[in-house]
């Protein structure tokens, strides 16, 4: 079964819908959603019925920094992070609270995959997995958490990579590119970093996602055009800060 990984949705629901469709038409046939599905965008509750129909057909979801934060801003912002929680707290209905509230920081999927919004190396402090050192951090985490997990999927930093590990334990990075299918054996370790579905930030507006095909051993990481303008126009008319906005335009 090809598992489609979906990471930092951030209440962004043209490129949700967009990369679900993608994905759908690349044949997945389970969906994982790696957290931050709200914050930064202006359709947090849409976004959220989707996954909560998602999780209840049997998709996968864990809890992201955002997810978190949105149900108990502080009251007083110190970041745009937090001015976005703020925003979104009072538009989340009882449902979509306990929702989020209900979502684990780590799933399996499978007998080999870790779900993780950031790093399996104590996920609770949303360490971001930006180099070498921390991708094996986390790789070393799930191994202590599980020797048989031999895949950890991530998001948390917005772009797209993937990290493995050789015979000789030398941690090796691999920029993929969109539409490529990228062999993944199981006899090695490997960690993912999906991207971002809803705010990129690597200059490019398009949505973006993977999908893990088990069967196969093969890793696609995609690119997915939406009407990013038209998702930037609703985050100017909801009230957010034009800062989000401009990110959606220029994909970074």
């Amino acid at each position: 079964m090809k598992l489609a990984l979906l990471s930092d949705i951030h209440a962004n629901l043209p490129a949700f819908d967009a990369c679900l469709a993608h994905a759908r038409a690349q044949g997945a046939g389970q969906f994982a959603l790696l957290g931050d599905l709200v914050g930064y965008g202006a359709d947090p509750g849409p976004v959220l019925e989707r996954a909560m129909a998602l999780v209840a057909e049997g998709a996968l979801a864990v809890r992201g920094n955002h997810d978190e934060v949105s149900l108990n801003p502080p009251a007083t912002a110190s970041n745009l992070g937090e001015q976005s929680a703020q925003w979104t707290a009072p538009r989340l209905t009882e449902p979509q609270r306990a929702f989020l509230a209900s979502l684990p920081l780590t799933a399996r999927a499978g007998p080999d995959a870790l779900l993780v919004h950031a790093s399996a190396d104590a996920p609770e402090r949303w360490h971001y997995v930006t180099d070498g050192a921390a991708a094996e951090r986390s790789m070393a985490a799930a191994t202590q958490l599980d020797p048989a997990i031999r895949y950890v999927f991530s998001g948390h930093v917005h772009e797209q990579a993937l990290y493995f590990l050789t015979p000789t334990a030398k941690l090796m990075r691999f920029s993929p590119k969109p539409g490529v299918p990228v062999p993944v054996p199981p006899h090695r370790q490997w960690l993912a970093l999906a991207g971002s579905c809803g705010q990129p930030r690597d200059g490019d507006a398009r949505a973006m996602y993977a999908l893990f095909d088990a069967q196969a051993a093969t890793l696609t990481f995609h690119r997915v055009p939406y009407d990013h303008l038209a998702a930037a126009a609703a985050v100017r008319a909801s009230g957010l800060p034009a800062f989000f906005a401009e990110r959606l335009e220029k994909g970074r």
